[in-house]
């Protein structure tokens, strides 16, 4: 394999942080929401997860790209991050099944990035002062060029993503002869959680996250599943009234992630910006009714408020996270509705939390 030189880029945060590095995957200038994801692997799945969309991604793992990229491991029909920073960028893949290098499915892609900088040193900056918005760049190397483009990068709170991401038309997934129909809001679905409900005898139709509720209730589903996306939960008023629709008629509902901010807001539990956000395959949480302890894979940065969720007579707390204490799952007293704040699809990440997919199979059941 002949070895690409490659550029010299710069990374620098909003509160004048400057790193020095080398150019990966597209030449060019980006900027975003800077986060960091701390699992071993999955890789591919983190940069096609909807979820990152407007968001620079910081791999904590010190190696990226040594295991390669196949197209079945994607979680969206394309790359949605903003730009990508790692420690080592591996040029050469071991796997012998995979189809191409991380390189070329970066620059495919139109994706900038920067490696060779001390990420730990980094992630040891946004635990400290928090999420922050960075720009990365090959073009311009000087702070005062740098300084205007993160000028021009909207700040995530009171950011509406998810139309961004959402299908503009309906489509199908599974079978038309299986048991349940899943009506699925589309906010930015990963592909794993639609194969996870085919799987297990749902027939889904995803809808565009602007759909009025009329016309999903017109479908006559089972049970409504609302996804995952990115951006603010505060701001999606339109989401939050069919969410409210959707308890009013009583039928079986599942959210996750960004679907379980918004079942929040539907009950008028208020959501928050985190500090820095969860992201990756090991955060512990405890399942309050089971009393039994899962590892999870997670990618959020707004939260429910406890104190809210608590004071409320009609919502039970359901999970929390025993890293610091935050919510991480609701059932409601008098709908069939409950929530989690991770992802129990698992991809990438272990697969202690499936078992909430089966539970939302047993709520249709028993409708």
């Amino acid at each position: 394999m002949t070895y690409i030189p490659r550029k010299e880029a710069v990374l620098m945060l909003e509160d004048g942080t400057f790193f020095r590095g080398l150019s990966i995957g597209k030449a060019g200038t980006t900027g975003g929401e800077l986060c960091f994801n701390t699992g071993m692997t999955g890789y591919q799945e983190i940069y096609t997860d909807p979820s990152y969309f407007g968001q620079i991604v910081l791999n904590t793992n010190a190696h990226i790209g040594n295991y390669g990229t196949l197209p079945e491991e994607v979680e969206s029909a394309s790359v949605k991050i903003s730009g990508l920073i790692v420690k080592t960028f591996a040029e050469v893949y071991s796997r012998s099944s995979s189809q191409e290098s991380l390189q070329k499915y970066l620059e495919r892609a139109g994706i900038i990035g920067i490696s060779n900088l001390d990420t730990r040193a980094l992630v040891r900056h946004v635990r400290s002062k928090g999420a922050m918005n960075a720009v990365i760049s090959s073009e311009y190397l000087d702070s005062s060029a740098l300084a205007s483009v993160l000028a021009e990068i909207p700040d995530m709170n009171g950011l509406e993503l998810a139309s961004s991401v959402s299908t503009k038309v309906p489509y199908f997934v599974g079978s038309e002869a299986a048991t349940f129909k899943v009506a699925v809001m589309d906010y930015g679905i990963k592909t794993s959680i639609l194969h996870h409900l085919a799987s297990r005898s749902c027939y889904c139709k995803v809808f565009p996250s602007r759909t009025p509720f009329e016309e999903v209730k017109a479908w006559n589903p089972d049970g409504y599943f609302i996804s995952n996306g990115p951006g603010d939960p505060a701001v999606m008023t339109y989401a939050v009234e069919t969410v409210k629709q959707m308890l009013a008629s009583d039928v079986p509902l599942f959210g996750i992630c960004l679907g379980h901010q918004l079942l929040a807001l539907a009950c008028n539990i208020p959501t928050y910006k985190m500090h820095h956000g969860h992201r990756g395959l090991n955060h512990p949480v405890k399942n309050l009714i089971s009393g039994k302890c899962e590892i999870t894979s997670q990618n959020h940065g707004f939260s429910v408020n406890i104190e809210d969720v608590q004071k409320n007579e009609n919502v039970i707390l359901t999970h929390i996270n025993l890293n610091d204490n935050t919510v991480e799952g609701i059932k409601l007293k008098n709908k069939k509705a409950f929530s989690v704040q991770y992802h129990p699809e698992s991809a990438p990440g272990p697969h202690d939390s499936r078992y909430l997919f089966d539970e939302f199979i047993e709520m249709m059941t028993k409708k």
